[in-house]
């Protein structure tokens, strides 16, 4: 009798159709992953995963799926809602569409004030279960993601009680980034006629807010790296969440994202002046003269090249990083920044640039070749994160032969071998996310960086990691089968 676990991702964005942040590079690429696995790999198990966005204006705009495959009925207090259902594929998986007025009609992906989102997402929320039961599919596990998608979480909890539909679906709550909340939703809930129980485990104000409704509601709590799943636990990272959470430590579990090794691949990249791979490091060079013929600087291989790719927000830890290099003006370094963000931080960076005109440049934009050309030809990529639940940065700069210094936080904890072991170090970890041990840090790498050899030998360590989505895949796969109480790998 052939074993099957059917699986509903549920997420607010997934790529190709519609990407904004790390959650679809990640919902693009780990439900894909997930259904490729051979029968071999999974021990018998065929996995029937399937995943579900919302039909954003901007996925209506760019893509044609032809008619709806079905459709849906809200049930609300206030006035039902209907829905289309369109359907596409990500390499023979099925991705399917939730449209109606409230998920079409605005013309953002996301609002930078989340109370105009909630509604939005509710319905989108509620839209999923009934997808499920439309299409008479019962899935084993709901997969849901960040506050965007906590209330169909905490719908489930609430429906498995008294429908028989759902009574063997069991939900798994991924965390990407706890400190994002969504918004007070009591009044959405109570006109889609759902009851909310007295959470006394809860702080009073997470009692009606989205994602602390999915954490207490969800059978099993994931967050995206295992640091990050210990650290929401411990008051610095926990956003006053923290005591629930360590009382739901045995539910709590932490899986590295991956990465897509097709796309970012040195070896193959086009945006690349020349391929290389850990084999013909000397042809990295190459690269990094071409980046600093790029940007007017001085085309010194013997110069250390330090690169920033990331959004100006205060998350992102950007001021401790100028303030870090600043401390470090009697020593021979370059800098490239790429990003752009809050408006004070992207000034600041132009500031660093005007300070040392001779050595940084500063480029305000989102530019994916840019950062491609950044990652083969900068020699260090600085991470100084105040937070980072997983991080792909880090991932990619190793792929690529550029060495992370970072702070030792979430998901470079996991992934940044810092033990000067030759076998197995892969970057420099500095422990308080400040511009003196940032600076600190960075002397050291300086210092490494002129012994080529070690140098190399830490640049191919990093290279020859596997971060590839398969590992990760066949981690939640044992997640899954815990968590619906099927026979584990």
């Amino acid at each position: 009798m052939e074993k099957v676990l059917r699986v509903l991702y549920v997420a607010s964005e997934a790529g190709p159709f519609i990407k904004i942040g790390g959650l679809g590079d990640v919902a693009g690429t780990l439900p894909p992953a997930l259904s490729q696995l051979s029968v071999e790999e999974t021990k018998g198990w065929k996995l029937d995963i399937r995943l579900v966005i919302p039909y954003h204006q901007a996925v209506a705009e760019k893509y044609n799926f032809g008619p709806p495959i079905t459709k849906l009925k809200l049930v609300r207090k206030s006035g039902d809602i209907s829905m289309d259902v369109f359907e596409s594929e990500i390499d023979g998986m099925p991705v399917y569409f939730l449209d109606g007025p409230l998920i079409t009609e605005p013309d953002t992906i996301y609002s930078f004030r989340p109370e105009e989102d909630m509604e939005k997402f509710a319905v989108f929320s509620f839209g999923v279960l009934e997808l499920c039961r439309s299409l008479n599919w019962q899935p084993h596990i709901l997969n849901a993601n960040d506050w965007h998608t906590a209330l169909s979480v905490f719908a489930l909890k609430q429906l498995r009680r008294r429908d028989v539909f759902f009574r063997k679906t069991h939900s798994v709550f991924t965390v990407h980034n706890l400190p994002y909340m969504g918004a007070e939703c009591k009044p959405l809930l109570k006109d889609f006629a759902c009851r909310i129980p007295y959470y006394f485990q809860l702080p009073r104000w997470g009692r009606s807010f989205a994602m602390p409704l999915g954490l207490v509601a969800a059978d099993q709590i994931n967050a995206v790296s295992p640091n990050y799943s210990k650290e929401i636990q411990e008051a610095e990272f926990g956003c006053s969440l923290e005591k629930f959470l360590s009382r739901r430590s045995d539910r709590i579990s932490g899986i590295v994202n991956g990465l897509d090794v097709k796309s970012w691949d040195p070896k193959t990249d086009s945006a690349l002046v020349q391929n290389y791979d850990m084999f013909n490091l000397a042809d990295r060079s190459a690269n990094k003269l071409a980046l600093l013929k790029e940007f007017g600087l001085k085309e010194d291989l013997s110069i250390p090249l330090v690169i920033v790719v990331s959004r100006m927000d205060h998350q992102k830890g950007m001021s401790v990083a100028f303030e870090g290099l600043r401390k470090l003006a009697d020593e021979d370094w370059q800098a490239i920044i790429l990003g752009t963000g809050a408006e004070q931080i992207e000034a600041e960076a132009r500031e660093l640039e005007k300070e040392f005109p001779e050595r940084v440049r500063a480029v305000i934009a989102f530019d994916g070749a840019l950062a491609r050309r950044m990652y083969a030809g900068g020699d260090m990529i600085l991470l100084p994160s105040r937070y980072e639940p997983c991080g792909l940065t880090q991932l990619i700069g190793m792929r690529y032969g550029c060495v992370p210094v970072a702070h030792a936080v979430g998901g470079f904890a996991d992934t940044i071998v810092d033990n000067r072991d030759q076998d197995s170090w892969t970057g420099f970890l500095f422990r308080e996310n400040t511009a003196d041990m940032l600076s600190e840090m960075l002397h050291v790498a300086f210092g490494v960086f002129q012994q080529t050899a070690t140098w190399q030998i830490i640049q191919k360590n990093g290279m020859m990691q596997d971060f590839s989505w398969k590992r990760s895949a066949l981690k939640y796969l044992e997640l899954y089968l815990s968590v619906a109480e099927l026979e584990e790998v």
